[in-house]
C-alpha cells in the first residue's frame, strides 16, 4: 500500500506527464487581460479608503457568535434593495455562498437539474446535499424540459446568467418559463453579470424583469465589484433557513467590517459612475469587431469574458507564452478545468484597457 507521500508524488507526476500541473504565479506588470476586475474597482481608492475608519474592527467570530454588527445588517438591507430582492445574506465568497446554499437546501429525494457548464462551487454543494442531480446540455432548453419531466421531490434548476469559462449568456426568460410550467425553483448564479448588466449593474435577472420568477440568486463581489464576499438573495424565509442550516455560514468567521463597508462602497460607486459600464460595453464591441478574422474559434459572448479556443494543453500554453512575452497578461484555461479539445485563452476586458491595447493583442493572436 502506498504511503500518503507516495500517493501525492504519484498524482503530481501524473499531472506533469499530462501537462496539466497547476502552479501559483506572481502578478506582473503585464497589461491585464486576465483578471475579473472588469470595472477597475479593485484599485479604486474612493471605495477602499472610505473603509479605513473601521480598521479597528477585525474578524472576531462567526455571525451567530460575535461577528454580527449593525453595519452588516444595514449592508444586507442595502443589497436587497439594490438587487430588488426581499432579503440578502452575506457569505465570505461566491464559493462559500454556493456551497452553503446547495449543501443544505435540496434534500434526499429532491432533484437538482443543472447546466453542464455550471461552476465547480455549485457542483460541490450538490454533492453534499444527498439530492439527485442531473445535468442538461449547455443552454439546451429542450433537454432541460425532458429532465424536468422525470424529476422527483422538490425540484431545483440552477444556471449561471453569464458563464465563467465561456462568457455566454443563459436563455433566462425561456428557462424561467419552463421552470414555472414544471413547478421548479430556479436558482441563478449572477457572479459574472453583476456590475455589467441590469440597472446600475444589478444583473440579468433584473434586466429581464425576472426577479419574481427566480427563487434565489447568488451575487458575488470578487469580480466587477473589486472586493470580497457574496450574497444569497431570496425571500425572508430562505434567509432565515440559511442562517439555521447552512454550515458554511454558521461555522465560518464573519468578514471584518472594513470588507463589509467596501462592499457597500462599491455598489454606491457604480451607481454614481455608470460611465464605467458604458466604457466597458464599448470595448467589448470593439474587441469583437477586431477579432472577426482570426484563425481560431471564438465563443460568441457579449460579456467581458471573450474566449479563443486553442485545442490541446500544449498548444494553448505555447500561444499564451508567446502573448505574455509580448507584454499581455492572458492565461490558458486547461483540461481538466474544461473538457479536452476545448482548451482556450480566456481574455477578460476591463475599463482600463485601451482600444490600442486590444488592437495589439488581436494582431499578435492573428
Amino acid at each position: 500500500m502506498q504511503s500518503p507521500n507516495q500517493y501525492i508524488k504519484q498524482k503530481l507526476a501524473e499531472r506533469k506527464a499530462e501537462n496539466t500541473l497547476r502552479t501559483l504565479k506572481i502578478n506582473t506588470d503585464l497589461i491585464d487581460f486576465c483578471s475579473n476586475d472588469y470595472l477597475g474597482l479593485a484599485k479604486e481608492k474612493a471605495i477602499h479608503q472610505n473603509a479605513n475608519t473601521l480598521e479597528q474592527y477585525g474578524a472576531t467570530g462567526s455571525r451567530l457568535i460575535s461577528g454580527n454588527h449593525t453595519i452588516t445588517i444595514e449592508t444586507e438591507q442595502f443589497l436587497a434593495n439594490f438587487y430588488q430582492a426581499e432579503s440578502a445574506l452575506i457569505f465570505n465568497s461566491g464559493y462559500n455562498a454556493n456551497l452553503g446554499l446547495f449543501s443544505c437546501l435540496p434534500q434526499r429525494g429532491d432533484t437538482v437539474i443543472y447546466d453542464e457548464l455550471i461552476h465547480a462551487s455549485i457542483r460541490d454543494g450538490m454533492r453534499l446535499s444527498n439530492a439527485h442531480s442531473y445535468s442538461f446540455g449547455h443552454n439546451d432548453v429542450i433537454a432541460l424540459e425532458k429532465k424536468l419531466q422525470k424529476a422527483k421531490g422538490n425540484i431545483y434548476v440552477v444556471v449561471e446568467s453569464i458563464y465563467s469559462m465561456d462568457g455566454d449568456e443563459a436563455p433566462l426568460k425561456e428557462i424561467a418559463r419552463i421552470c414555472k410550467k414544471h413547478n421548479a425553483a430556479l436558482i441563478v448564479d449572477e457572479a459574472h453579470a453583476v456590475g455589467l448588466f441590469g440597472k446600475n449593474g444589478s444583473g440579468l435577472v433584473t434586466e429581464y424583469g425576472l426577479k419574481n420568477e427566480v427563487f434565489a440568486r447568488v451575487v458575488t463581489f470578487g469580480k466587477a465589484m473589486g472586493c470580497h464576499g457574496a450574497a444569497v438573495l431570496g425571500n425572508q424565509e430562505l434567509r432565515s433557513y440559511l442562517i439555521n442550516y447552512s454550515r458554511p455560514f454558521i461555522y465560518t468567521t464573519a468578514l471584518p467590517l472594513p470588507s463589509i463597508q467596501v462592499i457597500k462602497n462599491a455598489h454606491h460607486f457604480i451607481t454614481n459612475n455608470t460611465d464605467r459600464n458604458n466604457t466597458l460595453k464599448t470595448l467589448i464591441t470593439y474587441f469583437k469587431q477586431q477579432a472577426l478574422n482570426i484563425n481560431y474559434n471564438i465563443i460568441d459572448s457579449n460579456s467581458a469574458i471573450q474566449c479563443i479556443i486553442v485545442s490541446g494543453n500544449d498548444n494553448v500554453k505555447k500561444l499564451t507564452t508567446t502573448i505574455q512575452k509580448a507584454g499581455f497578461d492572458v492565461r490558458p484555461i486547461l483540461y481538466p478545468t474544461i473538457p479536452k479539445g476545448e482548451e482556450r485563452i480566456r481574455i477578460c476586458l476591463h475599463t482600463f484597457n485601451t482600444p490600442k491595447q486590444i488592437e495589439n493583442l488581436i494582431a499578435l493572436i492573428k
